[in-house]
């Protein structure tokens, strides 16, 4: 290695070489034009064993040094002298500290008075508070929800990223499969990996939520999202004010979008039905009153209550009613959402909602497995994009998918 004017020593540790963590880090020192010299190298000879690399950098000045520690780091890359991470108060409350650190959505942890902790709810495009003392705490925090004086982790130096590495199970899709998407992935795989997620969340205490469109109503799978209900395999709902509507009219009147789904005619004023069962619902005080009342005695909304499901129901500008069950503010609906993730989702399924998917990866950590389908590769392509990468991405039909996820669950 060539003379340079500053220097660095970087270590990871974990399944680096299948996971190609350690060519990734590689590469990026390259394209920084930074060198680099592979001073230990240890690689594990068993399937479960981690390896270890320490690496020297080497810059021209401090400036490009820092870029490529920045660049390695949210590969799970640290410095071996790592540095306590900069802690500066909030100036006020809903604003950060100038050069705030920016989160991922991967396992995180901070250097405070030499002692890593763990962040606790990694999400990403949040900023980190620290509870310094003798039980120092840190955790992820949306910049509005910042109170004056919290102390946000400032710069990168003392921040540790552990990355998403390869599924170590039999079937290893999972981390990979949403990083390039296409119809001609293999299908069966994918959903028989989802229903093994699905199972041993249940099993495990874990929660299984479900984000759903208003196209699981329109294209004919209602049904079957009512069976997984039914089946135990959901545990939330995230929906719109669509979905919700679409299912209560075709409880209520037969139709969605006032459209029979049975194949008959149009009625006359079809057009009117989803504001007539909107109404309706309107006159009861809400979803749940109107089972309680006997208005509504079938559909998706009214399984979920007899299940005892929890639902989470986000408005936006271009709601009719909307009903009483939907949260209207978005940020205040974020903050439940976020509340109900953070309770134990280990699963997420994402079936054929665009706006609602990207607005729930944001929010999913990345050890959470998710399962992205949608008959439009685009929108696989756009959530992977935000940086979901842990997202499992199926192209096709939502309802061909409901009935074999049902088929393959046990």
């Amino acid at each position: 290695m060539t003379a340079a004017r500053e220097r660095r020593s970087i270590e990871v540790a974990g399944h680096i070489i299948d996971s190609l963590i350690l060519p990734r880090i590689l590469d990026s020192l390259l394209d920084l034009g930074v060198e680099f010299d592979i001073q230990e190298l240890r690689v594990g000879r068993g399937r479960a064993d981690p390896s270890y690399a320490r690496i020297e950098i080497a810059a021209e000045d401090a400036e490009r040094l820092d870029a490529a520690l920045y660049a390695v780091q949210s590969l799970g890359a640290v410095p071996l002298d790592a540095d306590n991470a900069r802690l500066e108060p909030a100036p006020r409350a809903g604003v950060a500290p100038d050069d705030f650190y920016s989160t991922t959505n991967m396992q995180t942890a901070v250097r405070v008075d030499g002692t890593w902790l763990p962040v606790r709810y990694p999400e990403m495009d949040c900023v980190v508070v620290v509870t310094p003392g003798q039980l120092a705490s840190a955790e992820c925090v949306p910049i509005g929800d910042l109170r004056q004086g919290d102390l946000v982790v400032v710069g990168h130096r003392g921040v540790r990223v552990e990355p998403i590495e390869r599924s170590r199970g039999p079937r290893p899709l999972f981390g990979f499969m949403g990083s390039a998407v296409s119809s001609e992935k293999p299908r069966s795989a994918a959903i028989e990996e989802a229903a093994r997620w699905m199972a041993e969340a249940r099993r495990d205490g874990g929660k299984v939520l479900v984000v759903a469109g208003p196209a699981v109503i329109h294209s004919g799978c209602r049904e079957a999202l009512c069976e997984l209900i039914e089946r135990g395999y959901v545990d939330v709902l995230f929906a719109g004010n669509a979905l919700a509507v679409h299912d209560i009219e075709v409880a209520l009147y037969g139709t969605s979008l006032g459209v029979p789904l049975t194949g008959g005619a149009t009625p006359e004023a079809g057009h009117e039905h989803h504001l007539r069962a909107i109404n309706a619902i309107r006159a009861c005080g809400g979803i749940r009153e109107a089972v309680a009342a006997g208005k509504l005695t079938e559909g998706v909304m009214y399984t979920c209550v007899r299940r005892g499901v929890d639902y989470v129901l986000a408005g936006s500008i271009r709601d009719d009613g909307p009903l009483p069950d939907v949260v209207t503010d978005v940020i205040d609906a974020q903050r439940v959402m976020r509340a109900r993730i953070r309770s134990g989702v280990r699963v997420a399924l994402m079936l054929s909602t665009m706006l609602h998917s990207i607005a729930v990866g944001n929010l999913l950590p990345a050890s959470v497995y998710t399962v992205c389908v949608d008959i439009n590769p685009s929108v696989l392509t756009k959530l992977s994009d935000r940086g979901s990468f842990q997202t499992l991405g199926v192209v096709m039909d939502v309802g061909g998918f409901l009935r074999d996820l049902l088929e393959a669950l046990p």
